[in-house]
């Protein structure tokens, strides 16, 4: 098991930036895959982003091309989504979550990843 701590939300003018960070601990980072998604009120929980063990290879929904980049730092076992360009349908609950096994094709899929964090609130005014 590996444990996740989110940072970075807050509340940020449409058009605007933030960064969220995701500190991992636990286990060896650089073995996992890890995801961003994300819960507005009233809605399911859905796949923002994702990104390999080694960084090479990231995915991210149509809602957010163009706007977010995941990356990661396997050297301070931390992940990254840079969110630019933000509006307010942005705005929800973003969480972290890291699997040791995605299946190829699979990593929007919130049932590939074993290992969440606790949540940061991103809140987009317009």
């Amino acid at each position: 098991q590996v444990q996740l701590v989110e940072s970075g939300g807050g509340l940020v003018q449409a058009g605007g930036s933030l960064r969220l960070s995701c500190a991992a601990s636990g286990r060896t980072f650089s073995n996992y895959a890890m995801a961003w998604f994300r819960q507005a009120p009233g809605k399911e929980r859905e796949f923002v982003a994702a990104i390999s063990w080694s960084g090479v290879n990231t995915y991210d929904t149509n809602s957010v091309k163009g706007r977010f980049t995941i990356s990661r730092d396997n050297a301070k076992n931390t992940v990254y989504l840079q969110m630019n360009s933000l509006k307010p349908e942005d705005t929800a609950v973003y969480y972290c979550a890291a699997s040791s096994a995605v299946v190829p094709g699979a990593w929007f899929q919130a049932r590939q990843y074993a290992d969440w964090g606790q949540g940061t609130q991103v809140t987009v005014s317009s």
